[in-house]
């Protein structure tokens, strides 16, 4: 079984070693993706204090933040929005962003409306308040013989 790591030049890099996704037949698996833009450190909606703590920050930006960098992933990885079939999201507070990141995701999943499972962690490896996980399908390019 062929199996390929893959990139995106849009998403920002990883903080671990891993890729942004990997393809295996027509499927494509995406790591975590947060909410860091490319070639950043800071996270959007995010404000630390000086030890780098959360001290407050804006969910709905984050949501956006995320979608924006998984759409980069799928695109530029061979798939489209329109091809996520499931969505895993982690959450660090489901009682206070639950219902905004839910009309959050309404809007980018209107159309196209993926199987979801939403779990609150206590926490992410970075000073991030939502993560998602996804599986995209890939539709094989079809050869014309003339």
């Amino acid at each position: 079984m062929k199996k390929d790591f893959l990139y995106s030049d849009r998403a920002p890099a990883a903080v671990g070693k891993y890729p942004h996704a990997r393809k295996v037949g027509n499927l494509l698996f995406l790591s975590g993706v947060g909410p860091r833009k490319l070639n950043s450190t800071t996270i959007p909606g995010v404000e630390l204090d000086e030890q780098g703590n959360i001290k407050s920050y804006d969910i709905a930006t984050q949501c956006r933040a995320v979608f924006d960098n998984v759409k980069y992933i799928v695109e530029d990885c061979g798939s489209s929005w329109g091809n996520v079939v499931d969505v895993t999201v982690f959450l660090t507070n489901m009682k206070d962003d639950f219902k905004i990141y839910n009309q959050i995701y309404a809007e980018y999943f209107g159309e196209n409306q993926p199987c979801r499972t939403t779990v609150e962690i206590n926490c992410l490896p970075t000073p991030i308040a939502i993560e998602l996980k996804v599986i995209a399908t890939i539709e094989e390019q079809q050869s014309l013989l003339i």
